[in-house]
């Protein structure tokens, strides 16, 4: 899957990327026909401590999940992103078998 991944008011390292690119990755094991995924990292200018926010759109096809996330850190915000969208995955699974 193709992962492209934006970060907004800062700059992410490499490790956040990665967690990032893995942590989708494992989508493919609910739903193996995703397409490709934009992920917007951005960091809310708030005295807040969850100031963090994650976008994840995940495209597959004739459809397009979105999700927006915020937490503390920024692997919590993608874990529960990713979690939300397990499940958006095995229920559109399981209507495509009643289809089929």
């Amino acid at each position: 899957m193709k992962v492209n991944a934006q970060s907004v008011n800062f700059n992410a390292d490499a490790t956040l990327i990665q967690f990032v690119e893995n942590r989708l990755n494992k989508l493919e094991t609910f739903y193996n026909k995703v397409v490709s995924s934009d992920v917007y990292l951005k960091v809310e200018n708030t005295s807040s401590k969850e100031n963090k926010i994650v976008e994840i759109k995940l495209h597959i096809p004739k459809d397009k999940f979105m999700v927006k996330k915020q937490c503390k850190t920024f692997e919590e915000a993608v874990d529960s992103a990713c979690n939300t969208l397990e499940r958006k995955l095995i229920k559109r699974k399981e209507k495509m078998r009643v289809y089929a």
